[in-house]
């Protein structure tokens, strides 16, 4: 492994390692960033970040729900390779990630605020210094009632909640998380350091307070992207929402007003993102530290008439990931479309903190691709979700605004099948357990809206990347774990039928056994 101190020519850190800040919102699109090319949203912190350093214009989620895609960029595992596809199936204590990496290896790691869908219990404690809120919310995230949801039903139904209370002593979630990071910041532990700031903006339900949410012209905002001519190929869950949500005719008003509170929301995390970057600026850390922003997963705001996100949803606006890295002397001022994945962060990561992983991952320095934005880093990037239909009684409950979404997945487990997204730079290729495949061309075609799956004349493309999903599950199915077992292990039970044990019996056997066992490793028969 290249170290990190040979790969960053030109840091102004000679014989030290970086600090890092990572800034994660929940369910922020790509498209929905200035300097990812959206013209109508304001995040000038965002953009002046990605000016400062690398924009990556091909990255993609392993997972479409929060909590998967959390353990995957943190472990360098997919989804699948560790069973973490639910809401509830955590980072356990026996299994590695990336914060726990920094922390053994001697980095301060500190994370302000609350998120409880990332670790299993005793793994906070295991893999950071500092946890929780040193500015407490005065105000709790809660969903009201159908009955007292501002504007009714339909609007419930499309998680919108419009203008929230404009109070100066209102302290959110979010914003306690920030206040939190910004007191640590007025006096920072000795480097290296890690802060960790993950927040849930801009996920729905859409609600902000001005001046964010009359921010953005309603007026000029363009139209969602339609669904399908031929809607009889696109997933069936796709109709199935939008019947069962009662939101098939939609207007495009309505749309427009639900996008401008969403970019209102990205707006407020952005102001906060610049405060953040303000305080390592004040403390003269903006050349010590690399800053990686990047989010959980997309969300569907309205295109092909849905809203949110699905378990199975492999759609671009879903998965494709706003990924920027910045500072610590890193090149700045570019931009890549190399294919990338999030699990890349646990390599780059560690490479730049001068740390080997403990660990197999699927992971690949983006080192590299820093250096030389053209460089070709992976052929394909992959995104997994859904699930078996035997698994239906482990699928999630919920109960309002989300409780169509879970019976929709209860009464029919089909339409929340496993799926596997596979791209390359041209193409698409999307595997359903329950339904027909999905081909799409990317450049002529970047909505993804044109399935071109089964023609004769793409039966090659279908073929490679058939061939290319079959490798990477072989490749990526399990991996050994780092521990071994010891073979043989004493065992302190009752011998069968009751009969009493002699003395020193166990010790003879054992001691027999591994003379059994030392011949024939000898012999290479073991």
């Amino acid at each position: 492994m290249t170290t990190s101190a040979s790969r960053r020519e030109g840091a102004t850190m000679p014989g030290s390692r970086p600090n890092f800040v990572f800034f994660i919102p929940d369910q922020l699109r790509a498209d929905a960033v200035g300097a990812f090319g959206n013209p109508y949203v304001h995040t000038p912190h965002l953009d002046a970040l990605a000016a400062g350093g690398t924009r990556f214009d091909n990255a993609y989620v392993q997972h479409p729900v929060c909590s998967p895609s959390r353990a995957s960029f943190l472990t360098g595992w997919y989804p699948h390779t560790g069973g973490h596809r639910t809401l509830t199936h955590l980072i356990r204590p026996d299994e590695p990630n990336l914060l726990r990496s920094l922390k053994e290896g001697g980095y301060h790691v500190a994370w302000p605020g609350l998120r409880g869908d990332t670790f299993a219990p005793g793994v906070t404690e295991l893999s950071v210094d500092e946890h929780g809120f040193g500015v407490l919310p005065t105000v709790l995230p809660t969903l009201p009632r159908v009955e007292s949801w501002p504007g009714g039903e339909e609007w419930a139904r499309l998680y919108y909640q419009g203008r929230t209370e404009d109070d100066d002593g209102r302290i959110d979630s979010d914003e306690a998380t920030i206040r939190t990071a910004l007191q640590w910041l007025e006096n920072p532990p000795e480097q290296p350091w890690a802060l960790f700031v993950p927040l849930i903006a801009p996920h729905c339900p859409f609600g902000i307070e001005d001046p964010w949410f009359s921010l953005h012209d309603r007026d000029v905002l363009p139209p969602p992207v339609p669904a399908a001519d031929d809607s009889d190929r696109e997933p069936a869950y796709m109709r199935a929402i939008r019947e069962r949500f009662g939101i098939t005719d939609t207007s495009p008003a309505m749309w427009r007003e639900i996008t401008a509170t969403y970019y209102g929301m990205i707006s407020r995390m952005d102001d906060q993102l610049g405060r953040v970057m303000a305080a390592v600026d004040s403390r003269g850390l903006r050349d010590d530290t690399v800053t990686l922003f990047f989010a959980d997963h997309g969300e569907y705001l309205g295109d092909y008439g849905l809203i949110e996100k699905w378990p199975s949803a492999m759609h671009s606006c879903i998965t494709r990931d706003p990924l920027v890295i910045s500072g610590g002397g890193l090149p700045s001022g570019q931009s890549t479309d190399a294919m990338v994945e999030l699990l890349d962060i646990v390599p780059t990561v560690l490479e730049l903190a001068g740390l080997e992983a403990g660990h197999r991952h699927f992971g690949r320095s983006l080192l590299p691709v820093l250096e030389r934005p053209d460089t070709e880093h992976r052929r394909f990037a992959f995104t997994e979700g859904g699930f078996s239909s035997d698994e239906e009684p482990q699928f999630e409950m919920a109960g309002f605004p989300y409780d169509l979404k879970a019976a929709l997945q209860h009464e029919n487990p089909r339409l929340v099948g496993r799926a596997i997204a596979v791209r390359d730079k041209e193409w698409c290729y999307v595997w359903r357990l329950y339904e027909e495949p999905e081909l799409y061309h990317r450049p002529s075609d970047p909505d993804e809206r044109v399935n071109v799956a089964g023609r004769d004349e793409y039966a090659g493309v279908e073929a490679r990347m058939q061939q290319a999903l079959l490798h990477w599950l072989a490749d990526t199915s399990d991996v050994i774990p780092a521990e071994p077992h010891p073979r043989y292990p004493r065992v302190d039970l009752p011998v069968p039928a009751g009969r009493p044990r002699p003395d020193g019996a166990v010790e003879r056997a054992s001691e027999h056994l591994e003379r059994v066992f030392a011949h024939l490793r000898n012999t290479g028969a073991v």
